[in-house]
Protein backbone atom coordinates (compact mmCIF):
# COMPACT_ATOMS: atom_id res chain seq x y z
CA UNK A 1 0.00 0.00 0.00
CA UNK A 2 1.30 3.43 -0.95
CA UNK A 3 1.73 6.25 1.56
CA UNK A 4 -0.89 8.99 1.29
CA UNK A 5 1.58 11.77 0.51
CA UNK A 6 4.23 11.76 -2.19
CA UNK A 7 6.65 14.41 -3.31
CA UNK A 8 6.60 13.18 -6.89
CA UNK A 9 6.93 15.29 -10.03
CA UNK A 10 3.68 16.29 -11.71
CA UNK A 11 3.04 15.16 -15.31
CA UNK A 12 2.06 17.65 -17.98
CA UNK A 13 1.88 17.70 -21.77
CA UNK A 14 2.73 20.25 -24.42
CA UNK A 15 2.05 19.97 -28.14
CA UNK A 16 3.81 21.46 -31.13
CA UNK A 17 1.41 22.00 -34.02
CA UNK A 18 2.97 23.12 -37.27
CA UNK A 19 1.13 24.41 -40.30
CA UNK A 20 2.79 25.96 -43.34
CA UNK A 21 6.15 26.60 -41.52
CA UNK A 22 4.32 28.19 -38.58
CA UNK A 23 3.85 26.81 -35.06
CA UNK A 24 0.79 27.47 -32.94
CA UNK A 25 1.40 29.25 -29.64
CA UNK A 26 -0.96 30.44 -26.93
CA UNK A 27 -0.54 33.49 -24.71
CA UNK A 28 -0.96 32.57 -21.05
CA UNK A 29 -3.83 34.17 -19.20
CA UNK A 30 -2.55 33.12 -15.76
CA UNK A 31 0.64 33.02 -13.71
CA UNK A 32 3.30 31.81 -14.01
CA UNK A 33 4.45 33.47 -17.22
CA UNK A 34 1.20 35.42 -17.63
CA UNK A 35 1.31 37.24 -20.97
CA UNK A 36 4.04 35.01 -22.42
CA UNK A 37 3.59 32.74 -25.40
CA UNK A 38 3.87 29.01 -24.78
CA UNK A 39 2.92 25.79 -26.49
CA UNK A 40 -0.63 24.59 -25.86
CA UNK A 41 -0.56 22.19 -22.96
CA UNK A 42 -1.34 21.53 -19.34
CA UNK A 43 -1.70 19.01 -16.56
CA UNK A 44 -2.62 15.38 -17.05
CA UNK A 45 -5.80 14.50 -15.16
CA UNK A 46 -5.87 11.48 -12.88
CA UNK A 47 -6.97 8.41 -14.85
CA UNK A 48 -6.19 10.05 -18.20
CA UNK A 49 -3.77 8.75 -20.82
CA UNK A 50 -1.06 11.27 -21.55
CA UNK A 51 -1.93 11.39 -25.26
CA UNK A 52 -5.59 12.08 -24.41
CA UNK A 53 -4.42 14.92 -22.17
CA UNK A 54 -2.43 16.42 -25.06
CA UNK A 55 -5.46 16.36 -27.39
CA UNK A 56 -7.75 17.70 -24.65
CA UNK A 57 -5.44 20.59 -23.74
CA UNK A 58 -5.04 21.65 -27.38
CA UNK A 59 -8.82 21.54 -27.85
CA UNK A 60 -9.45 23.49 -24.62
CA UNK A 61 -6.91 26.21 -25.43
CA UNK A 62 -7.23 26.55 -29.23
CA UNK A 63 -10.54 24.89 -30.26
CA UNK A 64 -8.62 22.58 -32.61
CA UNK A 65 -8.98 18.84 -32.93
CA UNK A 66 -5.54 17.47 -33.69
CA UNK A 67 -3.87 14.20 -34.51
CA UNK A 68 -0.71 13.28 -32.61
CA UNK A 69 2.08 12.05 -34.88
CA UNK A 70 5.16 11.73 -32.67
CA UNK A 71 6.82 12.58 -29.37
CA UNK A 72 9.56 15.19 -29.47
CA UNK A 73 10.78 14.29 -26.01
CA UNK A 74 10.45 14.58 -22.27
CA UNK A 75 11.50 17.69 -20.37
CA UNK A 76 12.07 17.09 -16.67
CA UNK A 77 14.48 19.72 -15.36
CA UNK A 78 13.19 20.41 -11.83
CA UNK A 79 13.68 24.16 -12.47
CA UNK A 80 11.68 24.33 -15.74
CA UNK A 81 8.52 25.49 -13.92
CA UNK A 82 8.46 27.83 -10.90
CA UNK A 83 5.45 25.96 -9.43
CA UNK A 84 7.57 22.90 -8.70
CA UNK A 85 8.96 19.79 -10.35
CA UNK A 86 6.77 19.52 -13.44
CA UNK A 87 7.62 16.99 -16.17
CA UNK A 88 6.33 17.59 -19.69
CA UNK A 89 5.97 15.06 -22.46
CA UNK A 90 6.08 17.09 -25.65
CA UNK A 91 4.05 15.77 -28.56
CA UNK A 92 4.07 16.77 -32.19
CA UNK A 93 0.61 17.11 -33.65
CA UNK A 94 -1.02 18.05 -36.89
CA UNK A 95 -4.36 19.37 -37.99
CA UNK A 96 -6.02 16.38 -39.71
CA UNK A 97 -7.34 18.40 -42.66
CA UNK A 98 -3.94 20.08 -43.04
CA UNK A 99 -4.44 21.08 -46.68
CA UNK A 100 -7.87 22.54 -45.94
CA UNK A 101 -7.02 24.46 -42.75
CA UNK A 102 -8.30 28.01 -42.93
CA UNK A 103 -7.43 29.49 -39.54
CA UNK A 104 -10.43 28.44 -37.47
CA UNK A 105 -8.42 28.21 -34.24
CA UNK A 106 -9.28 30.66 -31.46
CA UNK A 107 -8.07 31.17 -27.91
CA UNK A 108 -10.15 29.84 -25.05
CA UNK A 109 -9.81 28.39 -21.52
CA UNK A 110 -6.58 29.73 -19.95
CA UNK A 111 -5.21 31.15 -23.23
CA UNK A 112 -5.83 34.85 -23.87
CA UNK A 113 -4.83 34.70 -27.53
CA UNK A 114 -3.14 32.47 -30.07
CA UNK A 115 -0.49 33.20 -32.63
CA UNK A 116 0.96 31.28 -35.54
CA UNK A 117 4.68 32.02 -35.33
CA UNK A 118 7.22 31.38 -38.05
CA UNK A 119 9.82 28.83 -36.94
CA UNK A 120 12.59 31.05 -38.30
CA UNK A 121 11.81 33.76 -35.70
CA UNK A 122 11.81 31.49 -32.62
CA UNK A 123 15.36 32.37 -31.55
CA UNK A 124 14.47 36.09 -31.47
CA UNK A 125 11.43 35.73 -29.18
CA UNK A 126 10.85 35.19 -25.45
CA UNK A 127 8.66 32.35 -24.20
CA UNK A 128 7.36 31.04 -20.91
CA UNK A 129 8.81 27.98 -19.19
CA UNK A 130 11.46 26.20 -21.30
CA UNK A 131 9.39 26.43 -24.47
CA UNK A 132 12.06 28.28 -26.44
CA UNK A 133 14.42 25.36 -25.88
CA UNK A 134 11.67 22.92 -26.84
CA UNK A 135 10.99 24.80 -30.08
CA UNK A 136 14.70 24.95 -30.91
CA UNK A 137 14.88 21.19 -30.26
CA UNK A 138 11.90 20.79 -32.60
CA UNK A 139 13.81 22.58 -35.36
CA UNK A 140 16.66 20.06 -34.85
CA UNK A 141 14.15 17.18 -34.76
CA UNK A 142 12.79 18.17 -38.16
CA UNK A 143 16.26 17.65 -39.60
CA UNK A 144 17.36 14.61 -37.60
CA UNK A 145 14.24 12.85 -36.29
CA UNK A 146 15.93 12.25 -32.92
CA UNK A 147 14.16 12.58 -29.59
CA UNK A 148 15.11 14.94 -26.78
CA UNK A 149 15.07 15.13 -23.01
CA UNK A 150 16.16 17.75 -20.51
CA UNK A 151 19.80 16.69 -20.22
CA UNK A 152 20.39 14.76 -23.46
CA UNK A 153 23.15 17.02 -24.72
CA UNK A 154 24.71 17.13 -21.24
CA UNK A 155 24.62 13.35 -20.68
CA UNK A 156 28.06 11.88 -21.19
CA UNK A 157 27.45 8.40 -19.84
Amino acid sequence: MCPKHHNNPIPTVDTIIEWDSMVLLVKRKNKPFKGYFVLPGGFVDEGEKIEDAARREVKEETSLDIQLVDILGVYSDPKRDPRGHIISTVFIGKIPAYDKYEGEAFAQDDASEIEWMNLRTISKRSFGFDHKRILLDYKKWKESGRTFWSSKDEDTS
